[in-house]
């Protein structure tokens, strides 16, 4: 298998995969540059990778080209785009340059290492749906946080204007959690679960959107407007999660 070369060894899908792994870095590059401008755009690059992640899935299953070159290149691609780069990304965006940044820190790393170990479990996992919440959604949640807090600081200021500083706490409290929902066993979402689907179809076209709203200048009213639906998105999707309990629950009454 190690002499193959590895255009042969890749399928449709699969460069699909790696067109999202190419937005990742490039959020990655975003997040160094540091700029609330230019990490919006990285936020909005990452919600550009979602929808790659449901297209390359999407094609994998209609093609019947699942392979396993293709599993490990999605994981990793996965724990690059939805672990490491929204991690950086909400810690630049957060960042308050005093001794508080250490926590930023620690936030950033449970949150990065939640998703690389989250994926690296469903690659030896034979459970049918989902242990755990799944990446992508994880990235959404922070994409949605970072957003609220985005309009909102614009309504008041513009680009300059520093956000609420509980935002900074409630960010770490968060990362953190969302890092243990992406390991713990206490979450099962069913394999074809409607409310990750839906969620994906809803979000992933307006976040991009919304992301360009907020590179042109818009006014009070329209932040405000975006600022209110981000923060709406980022309460259901925290219900969702909750749901994921109850489904677990489920799943244990049958076996």
């Amino acid at each position: 298998m190690s002499s193959i070369k590895i255009p042969k060894l890749l399928k449709i899908k699969d460069y699909i995969t790696l067109i999202g792994t190419i937005v990742g870095i490039i959020a990655l590059i975003c997040a160094a540059l540091g700029t609330r401008a230019i990490i919006s755009l990285g936020f909005f690059l990452i919600s550009i990778s979602q929808g790659t992640d449901m297209i390359d899935g999407y094609i994998a299953r209609k093609t019947n080209t699942v392979n396993e070159m293709g599993k490990e290149l999605d994981s990793l691609s996965d724990s690059l785009t939805f672990g490491i780069a929204p991690a950086i990304l909400t810690f630049q965006a957060f960042k308050t340059d005093t001794l508080f940044d250490i926590f930023l820190v620690v936030g950033s790393i449970c949150f990065a290492l939640g998703s690389i170990l989250r994926l690296a479990r469903f690659n030896l996992s034979e459970i049918k749906g989902y242990t755990g919440l799944p990446t992508p959604i994880s990235a959404l949640l922070l994409i949605t946080f970072f957003y609220t807090n985005y309009f909102y600081a614009f309504a008041r200021g513009g680009n300059s204007y520093p956000f609420l500083p509980i935002s900074s706490f409630l960010v770490v409290f968060f990362m953190i959690l969302i890092g243990w929902f992406n390991v713990t066993s206490y979450i099962h979402f069913n394999e074809r679960d409607r409310t990750i689907y839906i969620g994906f179809f809803i979000l992933a076209p307006l976040s991009p959107i919304f992301g360009i709203i907020g590179l042109s200048n818009p006014n009070f009213t329209v932040s405000i407007i975006v600022s209110i639906f981000f923060l709406v998105s980022f309460i259901i999707f925290l219900t969702f999660i909750i749901r994921g309990f109850f489904n677990k629950q489920k799943v244990e009454e049958k076996s």
